[in-house]
């Protein structure tokens, strides 16, 4: 006959201990590793496996250790602990620290029932992580069964990445490049979407008109839009590529029961009609409701977060609400960006050579000008295109000289036009940067040679004996380099960063390791070539990593783990791209405390000092002021850099530096100038108003504050995991070196380690530097670079070290060193009168009501009790004076006859506490059951049926006992 076991209960199976969960029955039981998480979870079959009762092992009295011992095994308990009870079922499983003010848009998400909102925070606080964790939220409690990130091609694999290695979600690419082998695997008439539950979708792909029905027929049920004002389809004016791309996110959002969110830095872009338009996929009513009202203010809370730096940097401090400073964060952001605008002179020679061609091109655009619209526009685009090659480099110029334009096959002004503009400017609202650093073509019909002329020219300005440019580079590099700054060189065009790169090798000496990123590598090439870069580097010390890119990795990749400077060789026309530039390494997790930043602009050059005052100087000035950036409109940004280039094609001298922008003689430029101003100003006004109007007062921080408790109570605090990690690793003969820089960092040498935890240790952390010696550095902050591990709970190399402490302490026929141990005996001037800790696990059945039904789960908490005198007659402690009792520091030795002796009396008399352990149980499930429903108050059908049940008996895992040293004349101190 079947034995029948019921949900919570202990079993042994396969030789390890299972929780049975509820989902079982009585010919299948569905078993999950106590301790383990759901990935873990496996099914027996008990007619052909063995299945036993388990009865936990009470400890054993003469297997007693150190005053450390319950520290250790508490911490280890907890930080393996893939199951927790609380409300949030993700936050246990997942390799990333959340900071509090990142919980804000998940506590938003558990309130609503299909989930709908817009994340707009700025640039670098953790968009990608606030999404995510929403996301491993909604998958861990089943109201999601599959995910869709539609984003930039460019940005697919770190998306991948991302998920995979901090919220253990796998997923798979879905780009123009990988459709064809994935399709190969499906069955007959079977969607790709509906094979592979996870995905991660390029956006220009999938919208289509021949992709985007697919989609929409199998689109999972949770979709993650990142970038998402190029959705935006406001008016007539926006492109193509947007039209298409708001189609496809409008037939995704009419399901009313697809979970939805959109994540992007700037919703409003400078157009409110562009803002409503993101809005209304959100909650169509927003497209239209009233925002200046209570009811509208209220209704758009519940749906869009947007927080600028200066609002999380301090976070749950007493100016935010809170009564006091115990859960303050500070967030690891660069507290200053230091900005220097460095200037050079073009040579002689390079001068000349752009006068003619100044020269040549003002004749071009002259002469198109009366054969017609379409030459005119043709000429026009040749000249921008030949002008911003010169000014970047001679090999850029050279390029463009022999390479036919973009223009030249258009048909009509208008698609000259498409054609040219995204080669020659830099708009904030390109669909892509793929494929526009590509040196723009000048050449037309009939001026062949005269352009080979000047291409030769350029070839022979190469170096930086001739090109000035380069060699102030050099001088502010080596500057740089000296003062242990790693600097990213951003270039507009990939002949430039190539030339660049090629000269900085030669330059920079042996301890510099240079290399170029640009559009020529695919995504994934670009990443494995930083990557090599920084391993290259990080083998000696004292070396040195200078990356030359392009704009194709100005936008989305994350580089502060290996660079802290920027440099911009080549001026954006745009300053919104010297934003995204700078972003890539000003942002959370970066090291350094300031990020420098250097601006190269050469003062006779007729375009870059013009573009530096009127355009990127206004920018800066904008985000001092307002705390944020506001992008340029980029009509009027446009209308600034032609007038600049008109003024210069058409001039018929060239006055020295200091008359070059004299009033009378560019009287457009400054009328073109004080409109775009006009129009900034507005814009910035605006976005600060609506800064104001919409920041987010849905969650107060009091909420968010009680939330962060109850989390860290539970799976531990940061400075517990570090402690923990730094005092195992000691005691398991690990050479541990802290740093010398008082971040709390550490590293630790583990080839002396027991081989159990080595093996444990090298998939994560490099069989090469777990065998051979190399140290594995151990990071206080969350987000750390690859080969290094996070020092908090969640990370897996910690994740290693506490289960090999948790399993040697329950199996005492576990060879080599235990650093933690379930008995001790630790005499301390801590307690006055005999007190005895208690280590207790307890397990919580909960029925988790939700729209897809209820569901029931088995989950895992540790609890520490203690209690003075003897377990017949207890005075139970408060919890914070049984917490104290982990850093009591013993005060002689005690004999070990004397320990087990009283050791085996203690565990004699532990059948009386049991009924307090019970009863300590139901007010844990009452607590949780009142914590769930307050996570999700904002909705009754969300919380109707929400039941917490502890299952009993509790685990003892651990029992301690404390007592007051002996004076001399035998009595206690």
């Amino acid at each position: 006959m079947t034995r029948t076991y019921t949900p919570g209960s202990l079993v042994t199976a396969r030789g390890r201990e299972w929780v049975v969960l509820p989902d079982s029955e009585p010919d299948l039981l569905v078993l999950r590793p106590l301790g383990g998480s759901d990935d873990d979870i496996s099914a027996v079959f008990p007619t052909f496996e063995e299945v036993r009762d388990a009865q936990f092992a009470p400890p054993s009295p003469d297997d007693l250790g150190d005053q450390r011992a319950a520290g250790l095994l508490r911490s280890a308990l907890r930080i393996g602990f893939r199951s927790g009870a609380g409300p949030f079922r993700s936050l246990a499983g997942i390799a990333v620290e959340p900071r509090a003010y990142q919980l804000v848009p998940l506590l938003m998400a558990l309130r609503q029932q299909t989930v709908r909102i817009l994340i707009s925070d700025d640039v670098g606080i953790g968009k990608t992580v606030e999404a995510g964790l929403i996301a491993k939220e909604l998958l861990s409690q089943g109201e999601a069964a599959g995910l869709a990130v539609l984003c930039s091609p460019a940005l697919a694999e770190q998306w991948q990445e991302e998920l995979r290695t901090k919220f253990g979600i796998d997923a798979e690419l879905v780009l123009a490049s990988t459709v064809s082998r994935l399709e190969r695997g499906l069955d007959l008439g079977q969607s790709l979407f509906d094979r592979y539950p996870h995905v991660i979708v390029s956006t220009d792909y999938i919208k289509s008109t021949r992709h985007r029905d697919d989609f929409v027929r199998h689109c999972p049920d949770l979709v993650i839009v990142d970038e998402a004002h190029t959705c935006v389809a406001a008016d007539d004016t926006v492109s193509t590529q947007n039209q298409l791309r708001y189609e496809l996110l409008r037939r995704v959002a009419e399901d009313p029961r697809r979970h939805l969110l959109l994540v992007t830095a700037t919703p409003h872009s400078g157009k409110e009609s562009g803002f409503r338009n993101l809005l209304g996929l959100v909650r169509p009513e927003l497209a239209d409701v009233d925002l200046e009202t209570d009811r509208g203010r209220r209704l758009l809370a519940q749906h869009f977060v947007q927080r600028k730096r200066a609002d999380v940097r301090q976070y749950l401090t007493k100016e935010s609400g809170l009564a006091d400073d115990s859960l303050a964060e500070k967030t690891a952001f660069p507290s200053d960006r230091e900005s220097k605008d460095e200037k050079y002179k073009l040579s002689p020679a390079y001068r000349a050579l752009l006068d003619d061609a100044i020269a040549y091109a003002g004749e071009r655009v002259q002469a198109a000008g009366e054969q017609g619209r379409r030459e005119a526009r043709i000429a026009w685009w040749s000249a921008i295109a030949l002008l911003r090659s010169l000014v970047s480099s001679p090999r850029a110029a050279a390029q463009t000289l022999s390479t036919r334009s973009a223009a030249a096959v258009a048909a009509s002004a208008e698609e000259a036009d498409r054609l040219a503009a995204p080669l020659t400017r830099d708009s904030a609202d390109n669909d892509a940067l793929e494929g526009l650093d590509a040196a723009p073509g000048a050449e037309t019909e009939g001026a062949g040679s005269r352009l080979a002329d000047l291409a030769e020219r350029a070839a022979a300005l190469e170096g930086p004996e001739e090109d000035l440019k380069l060699a102030a580079l050099i001088r502010h590099l080596k500057a740089l380099l000296k003062d242990g700054y790693h600097p990213i060189v951003f270039c507009r065009y990939i002949p430039t960063a190539e030339y660049v790169a090629e000269h900085l090798g030669r330059k920079l000496g042996s301890k510099t390791v240079v290399k170029a990123v640009t559009g020529t590598l695919s995504p994934q090439q670009r990443l494995g070539r930083i990557e090599e870069l920084a391993a290259l580097a990080g083998d000696d010390p004292a070396a040195r990593r200078v990356l030359v890119a392009t704009d194709c990795l100005s936008e989305g990749v994350n580089l502060q783990h290996h660079f802290d400077a920027v440099v911009h060789y080549d001026l954006a026309w745009n300053p919104t791209r010297h934003d995204q530039r700078e972003g890539r390494v000003d942002r959370y997790g970066q090291k350094r405390d300031k990020v420098r930043v250097i601006t190269l602009y050469g003062i006779d050059n007729g375009i870059d000092g013009k573009v530096l005052e009127v355009l990127i100087a206004k920018h800066r000035q904008i985000r001092k002021d307002l705390g944020i950036s506001v992008s340029v409109p980029d009509e009027a940004s446009s209308g600034v850099t032609d007038a600049i280039v008109e003024w210069l094609l058409m001039r018929g001298r060239q006055p020295e530096q200091e008359g070059l922008f004299g009033v009378e003689e560019l009287k457009a430029v400054d009328e073109r100038a004080a409109e775009l101003e006009s129009r900034w100003n507005s814009a910035a006004e605006r976005e600060t108003r609506s800064r104001s109007r919409f920041a987010q007062r849905a969650i107060h921080p009091e909420e968010v504050a009680r939330e962060v408790a109850a989390v860290r109570d539970a799976l531990g605090r940061a400075d517990e995991v570090t402690g923990f990690v730094r005092h195992a690793l000691g005691a398991l003969d690990a050479h541990v070196v802290e740093a010398d820089d008082g971040s709390g960092d550490f590293t630790a040498e583990v080839s002396g380690a027991p081989a159990g935890l080595r093996d444990a240790l090298a998939p994560m952390a490099g069989a090469d530097a777990v065998e051979s010696g190399r140290p594995i550095p151990f990071r206080t902050s969350a987000a750390v670079a690859r080969g290094e591990a996070a020092l908090v709970r969640t990370d897996p190399v910690v994740g290693a070290v506490a289960a090999h402490v948790l399993n040697t302490a329950l199996d005492a026929k576990v060879p080599g060193r235990r650093p933690a141990r379930r008995c001790g005996v630790v005499s301390t001037a801590a307690v006055t009168v005999p007190t005895t800790l208690l280590l207790v696990r307890y397990r919580f059945h909960l029925t988790l009501p939700s729209r897809q039904g209820t569901r029931r789960i088995v989950a895992e908490d540790a609890r520490l009790l203690a209690y003075e005198g003897s377990a017949r007659n207890p005075l139970w402690l408060p919890e914070d004076q049984a917490l104290a009792l982990l850093t009591a520091q013993a005060a002689e030795s005690t004999d070990d006859y004397f320990q087990e002796r009283t050791m085996r009396r203690t565990l004699g008399q532990l059948d009386a506490v049991q009924d307090h352990m019970a009863a300590e149980g139901d007010r844990l499930a009452e607590e949780l059951h009142e914590s769930h429903r307050r996570v999700r108050r904002a909705s009754d059908e969300i919380v109707q049926g929400l039941k917490v049940t502890a299952q009993q008996p509790a685990d003892i895992l651990g029992v301690y006992v404390y007592l007051p040293p002996i004076t001399a004349d035998g009595e206690a101190a």
